[in-house]
């Protein structure tokens, strides 16, 4: 008896090691998204911060939504956006490029928010103020029950992000086309601008030797 409370004492151990480690990972990750001046380097950021959530996730015993954060997420949304940013090009949209602006205050601001809401919620559920928690089936997290809800509830919330994936792809190559385009309009006036005469410089004066 004594050596089965032992191996459940060790297990529990090696979870919160595991979940101290991907919550680490998540929040570190995270932030070397918003960091990076690379766009190719945030992206691969968010995948490991992708990977931190799967594990996250098979913490909580919801398999299929870990292997779908690792397949859809991480592998194929992911793959689009290093398309679209290798498409693109480089640093061009470096997210501080330029100092702050009324947009990057308004992120900044959000994201404090959010992050108020956060602590404000596990204080409370912390002290007991919260409702009683959702009665949670057998059958929660299954692949079943997800998609039950996905062509049920949340049919409408489905198909619009369909829709939003494929005009961020169909806007990425138009983008890629224009700065194309600017940078041929860009080679074709550099090739046509008429090049500048040669300076020319004058012999130095020879002064007759004093006698």
């Amino acid at each position: 008896m004594t050596i089965f409370v032992l191996a459940s004492s060790a297990g529990n151990v090696l979870v919160w090691i595991v979940w101290f480690a991907a919550a680490a990972a998540c929040v570190g990750s995270g932030i070397a998204v918003i960091s990076f001046s690379n766009p190719f380097y945030s992206a691969l950021a968010l995948i490991g911060n992708l990977a931190s959530l799967a594990v996250l996730y098979l913490l909580l015993s919801a398999e299929f939504v870990a292997a779908a954060q690792v397949l859809v997420y991480a592998g194929a949304v992911m793959v689009m956006f290093l398309f679209v940013i290798a498409y693109l090009g480089g640093r061009a949209d470096a997210p501080w490029a330029g100092g702050p602006s009324v947009n990057r205050i308004a992120a900044v601001v959000a994201a404090a928010a959010i992050l108020v809401e956060v602590l404000v919620a596990i204080g409370l559920k912390s002290g007991h103020s919260l409702s009683n928690a959702a009665s949670i089936t057998g059958s929660f997290g299954s692949p079943a029950e997800i998609g039950r809800l996905f062509l049920t509830d949340h049919l409408l919330a489905f198909e619009i992000t369909s829709v939003v994936l494929l005009i961020a792809a169909v806007g990425g190559v138009v983008l890629g086309a224009h700065a194309r385009r600017l940078q041929a309009e860009e080679a074709e006036e550099a090739e046509t601008a008429p090049a500048s005469p040669p300076s020319r410089t004058e012999p130095p004066m020879e002064v007759p030797a004093a006698r």
